[in-house]
């Protein structure tokens, strides 16, 4: 398991578009991929978890990411928040 923390940056956090950004991102890959906002932790994979979350900007999210392809899961994850989730 690997894991990394990051601060999203989009000005109005994981809203829908970013929301899905992030999910077609995190479901190009095999392994298990989730992140902890807080207490909560919400599958990156789901929709309705990451919207769930309820993210916004300035928060700090850490992504874990478990199986066979976890570290390239992780890189594409991290560059895809940082780079603002096509916002």
């Amino acid at each position: 398991m690997v894991s990394q923390k990051v601060v999203v940056k989009n000005p109005t956090g994981l809203h829908l578009r970013p929301a899905g950004v992030l999910c077609d991102t995190a479901m190009q890959f095999q392994a298990k991929i989730t992140f902890q906002r807080g207490n909560n932790t919400s599958n990156a994979k789901s929709l309705l978890s990451v919207l769930g979350a309820c993210v916004k900007s300035g928060d700090e999210v850490e992504f874990f990411c478990e199986g066979e392809d976890e570290e390239d899961a992780l890189r594409a994850i991290i560059e895809a928040v940082k780079s603002g989730l096509g916002d």
